[in-house]
């Protein structure tokens, strides 16, 4: 099949999701064309089989908001035609979906017809589509697309109760390349991030406000207090200042280290001893599955999707938002004792396994394979 995916090409998870998503189809011999405004961040491969074709959005002065849907809607339209590709993937209801509208129905008055699967990730219903603004944009979008998918169950359940939906949402999780969580090198080099006897904490994220980021700081404060421990902190965003300024306030600045975004999450989550996502919200959780294929396990709140990734006293635990005091308790009750510990990172490595690429792609293209073949018949 020759598929198009438009996402977007940062750092958060829809857009790593897409982008692992067209690697593996291309290994699976289809033709992936990624249309968006950059070069996803985890593209570096580009070849026979993976194409990115950038979204250049002109600078007029009559708009004081430049129209990146309208922008988009046309390369939709003109990457079509080029490179014939039969079916659109978006990720995110808008601006994506509501773009690969708008391109399908200009494609339609050319005698071609492309179908669109949407997927939902979280925040693109959660928090932006809830909106009064864009509510009827995103039932829209929804409603108008060809098949949608989305992360969890618990995000199938919000957008249901959020939005009047008439399409069915198929629930296709996220998943990560387990082999990209098997080191590949001999040595982490641990002991450039921590003694010996310092247990290593870890949290990654785009540092929104959602992310609670007080409370990761928070957490592991009470954490240092019991046990020798260092806090990796990977991302960027809007919450990094305050966070610095909070673990100097709490005196504990020399024991958390800003990494900022990094290329190297691998790497990092090899040294990891625990890690935190104390987050207000999550559909899935990808960080907390990438931190567990790595043998990591998992402090989180049990809000959203994250229940269906991190067990419960298995690969982890899970706490109320905002419970500071019962997600240090349970950190280091993981982290005291060395055979727990590797009990738990032993329990993450084997629950992450479901969540393998190899089981979840396939059923993407299953989905390809039915809309295609409804289109045919309209």
């Amino acid at each position: 099949m020759r598929i198009g995916i438009v996402c977007y090409p940062t750092f958060g998870g829809s857009g790593v999701v897409a982008t692992e998503l067209g690697l593996e189809l291309s290994k699976r011999g289809h033709d992936i064309h990624f249309i968006t405004y950059s070069q996803p961040v985890r593209l570096d491969l580009l070849g026979s089989k993976v194409h990115f074709h950038e979204v250049n959005v002109p600078e007029y002065p009559l708009f004081l908001y430049q129209p990146y849907e309208l922008a988009l809607s046309s390369k939709l339209v003109d990457m079509v035609k080029l490179h014939k590709i039969e079916i659109l993937h978006v990720h995110y209801a808008i601006p994506h979906a509501y773009a690969a509208y708008m391109a399908k129905k200009m494609l339609q008055e050319e005698g071609l017809n492309v179908p669109i699967v949407t997927t939902l990730h979280g925040t693109d219903i959660t928090l932006v589509g809830s909106h009064p603004f864009y509510k009827p944009a995103v039932t829209f979008s929804i409603n108008k697309s060809d098949a949608v998918t989305s992360v969890s169950q618990s995000l199938k359940e919000d957008t249901e109760r959020l939005f009047k939906i008439k399409k069915e949402i198929q629930v296709i999780p996220n998943f990560i390349d387990l082999k990209k969580h098997e080191p590949n090198f001999t040595d982490c080099q641990r002991e450039l991030m921590a003694s010996e006897d310092e247990r290593i904490v870890t949290h990654i994220s785009n540092f929104r406000e959602v992310k609670r980021i007080p409370d990761v700081i928070r957490i592991f404060n009470e954490i240092q207090k019991k046990l020798p421990a260092k806090l990796m902190m990977v991302g960027e965003g809007p919450e990094r200042k305050p966070a610095e300024e909070l673990a100097e306030e709490l005196g504990i600045a020399e024991k958390v280290i800003f990494l900022g975004n990094s290329n190297e999450i691998d790497k990092i989550l090899c040294f990891s001893d625990l890690f935190l996502l104390p987050s207000r919200t999550e559909s899935f959780g990808l960080a907390a599955l990438e931190a567990m294929a790595s043998g990591v396990p998992v402090i989180s709140s049990n809000t959203g999707g994250i229940p269906e990734v991190n067990i419960e006293g298995v690969t982890g635990f899970l706490s109320d938002v905002g419970d500071v005091e019962a997600m240090a308790k349970n950190a280091v009750f993981i982290l005291e004792d060395t055979e727990r510990l590797s009990t738990f990172k032993n329990n993450a490595k084997e629950a992450s396994k479901k969540f393998g690429i190899s089981e979840i792609v396939p059923k993407y293209e299953q989905i390809y394979k039915e809309t295609l073949s409804k289109s045919l018949v309209l």
